[in-house]
């Protein structure tokens, strides 16, 4: 992991995240700041993502729905998206047996992994059922 330069930017995206805390994508982390420090730009929002994904400060969780999303927790979790209403949960489980099936029947040394998950969340399941 390697350590960025701390910037006023730098620090105002984090914080975004972190407040924002819906798995939030580079444009919403861009309108979140921007009303705190309307000079920033998109570029900028969206290289810093880049660097503090790489730099382990945050997760990039993948693309859903055509937009990647960030995490501030970076401990190890899989992600539940919903089809219906796009919203991204974390699911805190211990998959490590998929982990040591998919190394054993295949001969890989996994060193890192994401799961995610889709389907309904409790909210839309229930107003399909109503």
């Amino acid at each position: 992991m390697s350590i960025l330069r701390n910037t006023v930017q730098r620090q105002l995206i984090l914080d975004a995240v972190k407040e924002l805390d819906i798995h939030a994508t580079a444009e919403q982390v861009y309108e979140f700041v921007t009303h705190k420090h309307p000079s920033i730009s998109k570029a900028t929002v969206y290289r810093n993502l880049n660097q503090m994904s790489q730099a382990g400060e945050l997760l990039n969780i993948g693309a859903f729905s055509g937009r990647t999303h960030y995490d501030h927790r970076c401990h190890e979790h899989s992600h539940f998206v919903c089809e219906a209403c796009s919203r991204v949960f974390d699911v805190e489980s211990d998959f490590s047996d998929i982990v040591d099936r998919v190394a054993g029947h295949h001969g890989f040394d996994v060193r890192n992994y994401q799961l995610s998950f889709e389907g309904l969340c409790w909210d839309c399941k229930s107003q399909v059922n109503a």
